[in-house]
């Protein structure tokens, strides 16, 4: 795999049981890339192992006053050269590729990990973290696998020189041969110390990151309350920590490199003493004793590999086991079992409750093509919910967490893990957890309650997948944009605001701008099924009138379920479903239900639980004493209640 042949078309599956074990599938998969570095780096260090038997042939040469013999040393150290030169040229050339074509990889994986969970991903795993492994910890995975080759190339030749030290000298090859095993094996006992260091140091900073991350996101809202002192302080706490972690870990490390610096030169040390003494005995020859020794000084550059690969180890094993983490998380698929036995139970109950209707579609049409779109009703059989083809269906929740868990299993394939014991929705008959996930991303397009906008232009960012039967400009008509347009044009040097650039997650505008360019961007999709929670909570009442009917007028005759308690969209709504303790308690139209339902009066009008039973006592007193139940006129909620006030962040 070359660099200009990435990404990759397929990055595999990974082996996430743990840190090491996805380190080892990734050096498989680049085995064709580690092989090349292998026989490179061998070049490269045979090459400079080489050398002190021609220096050593070579002073014997001058000592024996042989021209001859010094000529040919002279060729072999010109030969060794080049070797030293082209392998490490190629060497580093074959390692980088290995780095980045690792790290590409594992980034693909992670993205593709991201497209799978999407919003579920930020709630099973810190932002921070997130952040942490696709940038910092990928370079460090990165850089074990290029270290990989260049350490086995180095340990061969080790062996390779101790071997070739015995058959040339065994005096003084056996000194060597003892001593440099040692050497390698003597910083071992401090590398789990090191590593425990190395593993605290990592998960300070994710912590660090993750709280700048987050400081970032919130600086507006941070500067709105005056809070920046505050966060800036914890930030300063959060960095010294990761400071401190960082200066004990590299001690560690500076006490294995003075370790690896003394040893090496206690052993040449040793071996000098004795081999002085062995050439005074006439036991061996000063080229004999040159060659060893520059052998042994030669073999610190290889030995040092060995401290990198520890090094290199120790660094990534923690990142491979954070995005090891990460790569494991799954979506939670529906049990068909359960959901059979749930929708037998439940059946009766929800034909009771929807009454004739039933739910239309094509779902024979979708079973019968893998990859044709399903249409008609949306139904959830674990609510009760009914939303008819081509209509506003408005819901409501008393509890926001309760809303956005619906409109997540809405879109079929829901991540969170309550998801696999509850039935699957279906759109027109046809189970959205049973489709592909693309198919059912198709089918039904669910925009959360917070929307993420993404850095560029406002071309790009409603150049989404579409039908084609809604213009942008449609959208942003229909999603109340004017001002958002005008905001972007002042900032902007374009003359066309499509042109205009958003900065990182739109912070520039405020939320409620924010939030009704996000609403824009779902309507240019023009989906079979729209699922909206809380799509105006930051837009003040008036644009928020005006937003209710765009809505509904640019959606006619489309599937379109708004989760929201704002009396507003209720009120335009074709049909409105009042959801309590997980089920359907009414069903009809707003000004209706704000009567009859004293439930869904409180939660449409903010009412606590004191002001509730209040009301009730004053019912039954009025109707105990009237003998009879008698009509409320209750104002209309639209003009008598406005609590939608957009804010600024």
């Amino acid at each position: 795999m070359q660099i200009r042949d990435l990404p990759y078309a397929d990055p595999g599956e990974p082996d996430t049981r743990s840190g090491p074990r996805f380190l080892l599938w990734l050096g498989r998969n680049q085995l064709g890339g580690q092989l090349k570095a292998l026989g490179w780096g061998l070049l490269h260090f045979l090459g400079i192992a080489a050398l002190p038997y021609t220096v050593g042939f070579a002073v014997q040469a001058v000592v024996d006053r042989s021209g001859t013999r010094l000529a040919a040393a002279g060729g072999v150290i010109l030969l060794a050269g080049i070797a030293v030169a082209v392998g490490d040229t190629m060497l580093h050339r074959t390692a980088v590729t290995n780095w980045i074509t690792a790290a590409a990889r594992t980034q693909q994986l992670l993205a593709r990990k991201t497209a799978v969970l999407g919003a579920a991903l930020t709630r099973r795993v810190a932002a921070g973290e997130v952040v942490a492994v696709s940038t910092g910890d990928v370079e460090k995975i990165g850089w074990f696998v290029e270290a990989l080759s260049r350490f086995a190339a180095a340990a061969l030749t080790v062996v390779a020189v101790c071997v070739g030290l015995l058959v040339y000298q065994p005096s003084l090859g056996i000194v060597v041969a003892i001593g440099i095993p040692l050497l390698a094996v003597a910083v071992l006992p401090l590398l789990p110390r090191a590593t425990r260091r190395a593993d605290v140091q990592r998960e300070k900073a994710g912590r660090a990151t993750e709280l700048a991350s987050d400081t970032v996101a919130g600086l507006r809202v941070l500067r709105g309350i005056g809070g920046e002192e505050l966060f800036l302080d914890r930030y300063r706490r959060a960095s010294q920590e990761v400071r401190a972690a960082a200066v004990r870990s590299a001690r560690m490390w500076a006490v294995i490199s003075a370790i690896q610096v003394l040893l090496p030169g206690l052993l040449l040390v040793a071996l000098v003493w004795h081999g002085v003494h062995l050439a005074q005995d006439g036991r061996i020859t000063v080229g004999e004793l040159v060659t060893v020794y520059s052998a042994v000084m030669l073999l610190n550059y290889p030995l040092r590999h060995f401290e990198e690969i520890a090094m290199a180890y120790s660094f990534s094993r923690p990142s491979a086991k954070r995005a090891a983490r990460v790569l494991a998380l799954e979506r939670t698929e529906s049990a068909q079992d359960a959901q059979d036995a749930v929708q037998k139970a439940r059946g009766g109950a929800q034909e009771a409750r929807d009454g004739a209707h039933e739910p239309q579609g094509g779902a024979q049409q979708a079973r019968g093509g893998a990859h044709e779109v399903p249409s008609g009703d949306l139904l959830d059989p674990a609510t009760g919910l009914l939303a008819p083809a081509g209509r506003l269906t408005a819901v409501v929740c008393g509890d926001p967490d309760v809303a956005g868990r619906l409109a997540e299993r809405l879109g079929g394939h829901p991540a969170f893990e309550e998801a696999a014991e509850l039935p699957s929705v279906r759109l027109g008959g046809v189970p959205l957890d049973e489709v592909p996930l693309d198919t059912a991303r198709t089918a039904v397009l669910v925009q959360d309650k917070d929307p993420v906008l993404l850095s560029g232009t406002l071309r790009a960012l409603l150049d989404v997948p579409s039908s084609g039967a809604v213009s942008a400009r449609q959208a942003l008509a229909a999603a109340q944009c004017s001002d958002v347009l005008d905001a972007l044009l002042q900032g902007s040097v374009a003359d066309d605001p499509m042109d205009a650039r958003l900065t990182e997650r739109g912070r520039s505008l405020s939320g409620g701008q924010r939030q009704r360019l996000a609403l824009a961007r779902s309507l240019v999709t023009d989906p079979e099924a729209l699922v909206l929670d809380e799509p105006t909570s930051a837009v003040d009442s008036h644009t928020e009138a005006r937003i209710a009917d765009g809505l509904r007028e640019l959606r006619a005759g489309r599937t379109t379920v708004v989760l929201s308690s704002s009396p507003l969209l209720l009120d335009r709504a074709d049909r409105v479903v009042f959801l309590h303790d997980g089920e359907v308690a009414a069903v009809g139209e707003h000004r209706k239900l704000i009567v009859s339902e004293p439930r869904y009066r409180a939660v449409v009008t903010r009412e606590t639980d004191d002001e509730v039973a209040a009301a009730s006592a004053t019912e039954a007193a009025v109707d105990e004493r009237d003998g009879g139940p008698r009509k409320v006129n209750v104002p209309d909620i639209e003009t008598g209640i406005d609590i939608d006030i957009e804010e600024s962040a």
